[in-house]
């Protein structure tokens, strides 16, 4: 059994330590909002906060989680920056699928959490690893300033 801390509740869960943390929010835990896209780190899609910081849970073992603070996308929007992300991405209607966008969103609160005040190359940055095949880039940058501001 591997004993972890995920949205702020200890959790149990019966797996091999090489799972990957995907597998085990989304199946184990059925915290289906992170999302599985490329399983090699390269999307984005499955961005979760491992204290504090955005990692790629589809290539990360559950045993780097243990004694960390996993948030998910459904944990998140206790932050005020995430309130903050989340409500810009409803008013400049962000999503058009919305399978990569709990990664964006999650991504987008770790930039703001770290820099309320981001520039373009902040923001290209910092969302470089995250994919969005609608090519919703305008929109996601549009709506990260948009945040920065209400939270100024």
């Amino acid at each position: 059994m591997i004993t972890l801390n995920i949205n702020g509740k200890s959790t149990r869960v019966d797996v091999a330590p090489d799972t990957p943390l995907l597998w085990v929010l989304r199946d184990s835990l059925q915290l289906t909002g992170t999302k599985f896209g490329c399983g090699m780190a390269l999307c984005g899609a499955c961005t979760v906060h491992m204290d504090g910081q955005p990692i790629r849970s589809c290539t990360t073992p559950v045993s780097v989680a243990v004694g960390k603070k996993i948030v998910t996308i459904e944990g998140v929007d206790r932050l005020k920056v995430a309130q903050a992300v989340q409500e810009a991405w409803k008013r400049l209607d962000v999503v058009q699928c919305g399978y990569c966008q709990s990664g964006q969103i999650m991504s987008a609160v770790a930039l703001l959490t770290e820099n309320r005040k981001p520039s373009d190359a902040d923001i290209d940055s910092a969302m470089s690893g995250n994919v969005c095949r609608c090519a919703t880039y305008v929109r996601i940058r549009a709506a990260i300033h948009e945040a920065a501001k209400a939270l100024a």
